[in-house]
């Protein structure tokens, strides 16, 4: 995600999601092209080709970038992309709706899923074997333990 400008010339900070961007150089259908990409003190800095100022650059502030699912490396065992695991139903180990995952957080400690209920209210449950025993493309179970 491009978290705002970076000097004068047209760089962006990026808030990155992935171990390493040196395997793509397209995002968002070929609208942007990575020319360089260092670490900076507050995320990654970045160059685009199609960003030469630092207004252009400020106005992406908040675009997320993305590449096509084919361009992804392909998943471990317990591994996810966020983009799965964001809209599943969820249950409870019981068998109780719980409403959908909305949102997924990470403060350092690993993900944190953010549930939302039908009536709105929200509860968060870390992604943790303990919490969440199992998920797959249709639903993720939460043990009883974990909701609020």
């Amino acid at each position: 995600m491009i978290i705002g400008a970076h000097g004068i010339t047209g760089e962006v900070r990026l808030k990155v999601f992935a171990d390493d961007l040196s395997d793509y150089r397209s995002f968002n259908d070929g609208a942007l092209t990575l020319k360089s990409a260092r670490e900076g003190s507050n995320g990654v800095i970045a160059r685009f080709a199609e960003v030469t100022d630092r207004n252009a650059a400020e106005a992406l502030r908040g675009t997320e970038l993305t590449v096509p699912r084919s361009a992804l490396p392909p998943l471990g065992e317990g591994e996810y992309y966020h983009a799965d695991i964001i809209g599943l139903p969820a249950i409870a180990s019981d068998g109780e709706a719980l409403g959908h995952v909305a949102l997924i957080e990470n403060f350092g400690a690993g993900d944190v899923l953010e549930i939302e209920r039908p009536d709105g209210r929200r509860f968060m449950v870390p992604m943790k074997v303990e919490a969440v025993p199992e998920w797959d493309q249709d639903r993720l179970v939460v043990e009883r333990a974990f909701i609020a």
